[in-house]
């Protein structure tokens, strides 16, 4: 299989999310057949459910692989798993550790356990802005160039760290 261009999402916002966040990328980095092309600043952001939780902490990484989509994500969260994570039912409640698949190349992808281009990526400010910075020429499938996305997708109160 040929190596592709793989974007994932980074997020937290528990036990120490900065800190998640770096674990996360080394332990990324650590996985078979897998080499980061590019990261993203850090960006803070308020939740996007309940209110009653800390801001979160944000990333995009950019990853060669010749991993299949659904073998990256058991390993996705796998490292979820090591770094905390607790499965919930409650959707966008607070967490150690989120990694999610938002482009697997130019691949459309619809199984059970992953849909790709990630669902939430254009409304997403925390994922876009992100995006746009270490790919600024990118292009969603079905969704159309990022500095389009831009244009439609306000910061919603998403800063950059200071590195």
């Amino acid at each position: 299989m040929t190596q592709k261009i793989i974007y994932i999402g980074l997020g937290s916002n528990l036990a120490a999310p900065e800190t998640q966040i770096t674990s996360a990328r080394q332990a990324i980095n650590a996985l078979d057949n897998v080499q980061e092309q590019a990261f993203s600043s850090l960006y803070r952001s308020p939740p996007m459910g309940p209110q009653d939780q800390p801001d979160y902490v944000n990333a995009v990484m950019a990853v060669r692989t010749d991993l299949p989509a659904i073998e990256l994500l058991h390993c996705l969260q796998k490292i979820e798993l090591e770094q905390g994570r607790v499965r919930k039912d409650e959707r966008w409640g607070p967490r150690t550790l989120d990694l999610d698949i938002l482009l697997y190349d130019q691949d459309m992808i619809n199984l059970p356990d992953l849909i790709v281009p990630h669902y939430g990526l254009a409304e997403r400010a925390f994922v876009v802005y992100p995006l746009q910075e270490i790919a600024p020429e990118l292009s969603v499938p079905g969704k159309g160039g990022i500095a389009s996305l831009i244009e439609q997708c306000p910061l919603g109160g998403l800063m950059r760290l200071p590195l």
